[in-house]
């Protein structure tokens, strides 16, 4: 099966610039607990409830914190050509536990 039959169609982008609490009612709306941020039509991070959770709240960052102050800058991809299994394989080996489509 290829990545491109199971993934989310019509994903939300954050900004960097946004703040976590804008993020977080996003994530609420969407029934979602992680959102690719973006910035000129560029991929430069992920957040998750987690980042905000650990890396905002508990660190005493306030809800107008900026998701770039919080997110995963390094992001991990791939091609919804790509075959499924062969992602598994590489999440395995990058020991990511998480995908986003």
């Amino acid at each position: 099966m290829k990545v491109g039959n199971c993934m989310t169609r019509n994903v939300q982008v954050a900004n960097p610039e946004q703040s976590i609490r804008e993020v977080a009612q996003t994530m609420e709306r969407l029934d979602a607990g992680v959102m690719p941020v973006g910035d000129h039509d560029r991929l430069v991070g992920m957040i998750t409830d987690r980042d905000i959770a650990i890396r905002g709240v508990a660190l005493g960052k306030g809800p107008d914190a900026k998701v770039r102050d919080v997110m995963s800058p390094e992001v991990k991809y791939c091609f919804d050509d790509e075959d499924v299994e062969h992602v598994l394989e590489n999440m395995g080996d990058l020991q990511v536990r998480r995908l986003r489509f």
